[in-house]
């Protein structure tokens, strides 16, 4: 294989027994630490995941992914990684739940692309049961690559001391973070509150960093060899050549993947930022991305931005191209409810959603929409109530189970809870926001 067909780097995938072990915590300590010694850092996040990249992204400087070998694509990883791979020094994957849950898994995505496994556990309250759990993460699966573990929420020195000398011998310690050490990033419904809402992220950061750099934590995990990827999307490239595409985009309208940008950007468009929050003007533009995010938290500023509301009718009315997805989605009904009290939205849709005390959907997802199959996901906390008959509806990637999510058609309009992920079909995608030859014609 020669140098052009692969390409060498360090790489670590932070993983652990289950959610809540404080992954992210530890992989945005890692990025941090590693970019103030002046490595370049590219970060990855498996799964579907919005917010942790948000964090990580701010965390190691850099733009970050998703890696899903379902939603993603197994080319699509290759391509990703490899392009990483040539200019950073190293990468960090944080995974998702624990290590072996889902299908596909984060054990799976390591095994996969040979990515070393951290394991992250949560050692409050534990002593000698830390080593056994670490041993049984490291030896389930014969032949996954792993790096050592790292021990979090440790009580002091003699804590993290004990931890790690009742290790074996052939484990490494990457250290500990402490409990009540001010690094712990805060949660909400649908997970880590947004990187833009945290005014102290970067000293959480820095303080994070500092915590494991004290332990000693300098030399870089052994290196992955990651190979030039088959996927190609040169065929793509200048296929919204000319259109304008607007995207609200504030901390209401934040659910953005980096590789749907990256995609537009690739086949032509240009692209227009807009915060329907503050009440921007409304861009002219050919087509309208929505994303999802917490227009819950936002509803007085968004119900009292008329302009930015009669902006958005006006193209809807118009018949061109929008793309609305879960609290974009929402933004577009009649009312929203939080707590009983309904706010009234845009008014487009016909129907109302509130927020509810419990999760209503989660999972990968794959939609047959008339301009071809594409792949996402569902993640929301609120009840909907329309009018409308779905055009199709998505399907659970998890076959087992039959949840599934109405898709929405009205003129331009598509709109439903899912998050898709666009570069799983470039062809449906450039359909999707094209008024030249799209439904929206």
């Amino acid at each position: 294989m020669t140098g052009e067909e692969a390409r060498r780097c360090p790489a670590v995938l932070i993983s652990a027994p289950s959610s809540g072990q404080g992954k992210t915590t530890v992989t945005a300590a890692l990025a941090r630490h590693h970019l103030r010694q002046g490595r370049k850092v590219r970060v990855f996040k498996c799964g579907p995941d919005f917010l942790d990249p948000m964090i990580l992204a701010r965390a190691s400087g850099a733009p970050v992914y998703q890696l899903d070998l379902w939603m993603v694509g197994e080319s699509n990883c290759d391509a990703l990684l490899y392009e990483a791979a040539l200019e950073a020094d190293l990468i960090i994957v944080e995974g998702v739940m624990g290590l072996f849950d889902g299908s596909p898994s984060a054990a799976d995505l390591a095994e996969r692309f040979g990515i070393p496994v951290l394991a992250v556990i949560n050692a409050q309250a534990m002593a000698q049961t830390f080593p056994a759990i670490a041993h049984g993460l490291s030896t389930w699966r014969p032949g996954l690559p792993w790096a050592g573990v790292l021990a979090n929420r440790v009580a002091g020195e003699s804590h993290a001391r004990m931890l790690r000398e009742s290790l074996p011998a052939d484990m490494r310690w990457f250290g500990a973070l402490y409990r009540g050490a001010d690094v712990e990033l805060p949660s909400r419904h649908l997970g880590l509150v947004q990187a833009s809402e945290l005014d102290d992220l970067d000293q959480r950061l820095d303080r994070a960093a500092e915590l494991l750099a004290s332990q000693g934590i300098s030399a870089v995990p052994p290196e992955a060899v990651f190979t030039r990827p088959g996927t190609d999307f040169s065929p793509w490239r200048g296929r919204l050549k000319g259109l304008r595409i607007a995207v609200a985009h504030d901390d209401a309208f934040s659910f953005i993947y980096q590789a749907n940008l990256d995609l537009w950007r690739l086949m032509g468009a240009e692209l227009a930022y807009f915060s329907p929050v503050a009440g921007d003007p409304y861009p002219d533009c050919d087509a309208l991305y929505l994303p999802g995010g917490y227009p819950e938290l936002h509803l007085g500023a968004l119900a009292a931005n008329r302009a930015v509301i009669d902006g958005v009718r006006r193209h809807y009315e118009a018949g061109l191209p929008i793309l609305a997805e879960c609290g974009g989605m929402l933004y577009l009904l009649e009312e929203l409810g939080l707590d009983g009290v309904y706010t009234e939205m845009a008014g487009i849709l016909p129907g109302k959603a509130a927020l509810t005390g419990g999760l209503r959907g989660l999972g990968l997802m794959s939609a047959d929409l008339p301009e071809g199959t594409l792949r996402g996901h569902s993640f929301h906390h609120s009840s909907l109530k329309i009018s409308l008959e779905p055009v199709c509806r998505a399907r659970r990637q998890d076959q087992r189970r039959q949840e599934s999510e109405d898709i929405f058609r009205e003129r331009g309009l598509t709109a439903s809870y899912v998050h898709f992920y666009l570069p799983s079909n470039p062809d449906a995608a450039a359909a999707l926001f094209d008024p030249r030859g799209g439904h929206g014609a």
